[in-house]
């Protein structure tokens, strides 16, 4: 998801929904603000924590991409969760 795409995604209800949370913002709601910065920061100026964030991001992609529940995944809460952490699973 491209940096607008995914600031529009988290203002919506359905992405702050989605995910583990302990009553306040989720993990994965805040990870995907994080990658907003990040998709906006130049290359060169990326700290050693933004590429470990981006090595955690991509790890968890990995993951829960293996878990993908069968039929029409639309409006699933697993892709909601993917989408919070910056990836669209049908695109």
């Amino acid at each position: 998801m491209t940096a607008a795409e995914l600031e529009k995604w988290l203002g919506t209800e359905e992405s702050k929904s989605a995910g583990q949370s302990d009553g306040g913002e989720s993990v994965g709601h805040a990870s995907g603000r994080r990658i907003v910065e990040l998709l906006r920061t130049r290359k060169d100026d990326l700290t050693e924590d933004d590429l470990g964030h981006m090595r955690k991001v991509v790890g968890y992609v990995h993951r829960h991409l293996a878990q993908r529940p069968g039929g029409d995944v639309t409006g699933t809460t697993w892709r909601h969760s993917l989408m919070n952490w910056g990836h669209d699973p049908l695109k």
